[in-house]
């Protein structure tokens, strides 16, 4: 048995003096702190029986290394296997970090609780899966009509949430009959319609939201219906859009076929003194720059508008875009407190289930919908019962002949709240 003394720094250093010299075998017969650092006392071919011989006659064992013989031995520690040399990294001028190296029965219970995380995440979503396959099949056993209800909303594109909500309102008992009808009228009352007048309803309205929903167009559509209604002297248009390229020329192009002077404002101040000006104006329409709920300009718009003075603040949304991106955008401009929305694109929007759920979950009324660029004939005054029935309309081309997949989807949009409920 070969026994040898280590000094180093610290017990990093010193270990790896150990396995470097005595190797991977090596035993540990007693560790303490010196003034120098770390002293470590290993040993190679070891002999337990010599050892413990030695300590019952008190006989002390040889140390290399200009230690003094040990008399008394520590519990054996067999060292840990050397870690795997680290990846090469590209050199910088800072002290390297000292490598953590874990024991292997810690590293692989570090693996243990990895796997068994990722097992119970699995375990997890399978038992909710079965919780919303119950729930759904239990739903179309006692309450088949409310189950079809749900169903023909989903395929009208009506989001979960105001699915519930809509069948919520709807008396407990129904026929067949109603159930085939009566959602789309508790649909329709649900929506909100400000009653606007295309010409007649005077003041101060600017159009905002997202670039490339029509704003800029359905400004010329709205100002062409003021402009046949009271004449293109009480008509005017305002531009606080200095952000896009061409955006002012579009307007001022607008304005000279319908013989309406388009004023320019780029702040607040600005803003207040033209509207100021335009005071004895029937109408005033302001056109903004599209900004997205995530721009840090939108800040910066929302401050202009409220700075400005008394202006009715409406909300431009494209019915074509997802019903999460509706959601998100209108959730932006909610700051602004806008009075009303503008649906346009109807035309482009294969379902419009998505545009109808926004407006009722957050109430806002719906002013007018345009389903085209022509100006000013595609727009008009927001009906409910017209909107509900357009889209119902794709109702009958969505219905899918694979019931298997209708059903797994209806339970995974209703099935886990009414299996827990």
């Amino acid at each position: 048995m070969k026994i040898k003394r280590f000094v180093a720094p610290d017990m990093r250093q010193a270990m790896r003096g150990v396995r470097e010299e005595q190797g991977p075998d090596a035993v540990i017969l007693s560790t303490r702190r010196i003034d120098d650092g770390i002293e470590i006392i290993a040993a190679v071919d070891y002999d337990e029986a010599l050892v413990r011989e030695a300590a019952r006659h008190g006989a002390p064992l040889p140390v290399e290394g200009n230690a003094a013989p040990i008399a008394h031995v520590a519990p054996v520690v067999r060292t840990p296997p050397p870690p795997p040399p680290p990846l090469p990294v590209a050199s910088v001028e800072t002290k390297p970090a000292e490598t953590v190296v874990l024991h292997p029965l810690m590293e692989r219970a570090a693996q243990d609780t990895a796997r068994m995380r990722t097992e119970l995440g699995d375990l997890r979503s399978l038992l909710e899966t079965q919780l919303s396959s119950l729930g759904w099949n239990d739903m179309e056993r006692r309450h088949p009509q409310r189950a079809r209800i749900l169903r023909d909303l989903t395929r009208l594109g009506i989001e979960a949430d105001v699915a519930r909500r809509l069948v919520d309102e709807l008396p407990s008992q129904l026929s067949a009959e109603q159930a085939r009808y009566l959602p789309l009228g508790v649909l329709s009352r649900s929506l909100a319609v400000s009653g606007r007048d295309l010409a007649a309803d005077s003041g101060v309205t600017a159009l905002v939201g997202p670039t490339g929903v029509g704003k800029t167009t359905t400004i010329a559509k709205l100002a062409a219906r003021a402009v046949l209604r009271h004449g293109a002297a009480r008509v005017a248009l305002v531009s606080t859009d200095d952000y896009r390229i061409g955006a002012a020329a579009q307007l001022e192009h607008y304005g000279r076929l319908l013989g309406v002077r388009v004023y320019p404002a780029h702040d607040a101040d600005s803003l207040r003194r033209v509207l100021e000006t335009l005071r004895d104006r029937h109408t005033v329409l302001v056109d903004t720059a599209g900004v997205a709920g995530s721009d840090p300009r939108l800040q910066q718009q929302m401050s202009l508008l409220r700075d400005a003075g008394s202006l009715r603040a409406c909300v431009v949304l494209a019915a074509n875009a997802q019903a999460q991106a509706l959601d998100e955008t209108l959730r932006a401009y909610l700051p602004l407190r806008p009075q009303a929305c503008i649906l346009t694109k109807l035309d482009e929007a294969p379902s419009l289930g998505g545009a109808l759920s926004m407006l009722i979950r957050h109430r806002l009324p719906l002013d007018y919908v345009t389903d085209g660029q022509r100006v000013p004939e595609d727009i008009a005054a927001a009906d409910a019962r017209v909107l509900v029935c357009r889209a119902a309309q794709a109702l009958r081309h969505s219905a899918s002949d694979d019931k298997a997949s209708d059903d797994l989807k209806m339970a995974e949009r209703f099935g886990l709240a009414m299996a827990t409920a």
